[in-house]
């Protein structure tokens, strides 16, 4: 296992409630290092953090440690099974509601048309 791919779990097992759930993977090409990261459903919001915070942090120390090792790393972060984009979870989001307003009602209401 490469320093890149050990620090990357290490960093992840400390964030995550499931450790046992964490999987990298580490390939080479000619683009650099691409390690592909793999956590359990419920650990995904804590490795993504608001507004992606935290992956972009991690993602920022994995290219300090590429640089000491002269290679470019990047960071792929699979969504898990069960995750916010499976379609057991996708629910339809109506376009208005019972009680909503047209556009030309509520400029009316703020008297601006």
């Amino acid at each position: 296992m490469q320093k890149d791919q050990e620090f990357l779990e290490y960093v992840i097992k400390a964030l995550v409630d499931a450790p046992e759930q964490v999987k990298v993977n580490r390939t080479v090409d000619e683009m650099g290092v691409l390690l592909t990261l793999e956590v359990g459903a419920v650990d995904m919001g804590k490795i993504i953090g608001r507004q992606g915070n935290t992956a972009k942090a991690v993602r920022t120390l994995l290219r300090v440690v590429g640089m000491k090792n002269n290679s470019r790393v990047n960071l792929k972060i699979n969504e898990p099974i069960g995750g916010l984009k499976s379609p057991e979870r996708m629910t339809a989001v109506p376009l208005s509601t019972p009680n909503s307003k047209t556009i030309d009602e509520a400029m009316a209401d703020l008297k601006l048309g």
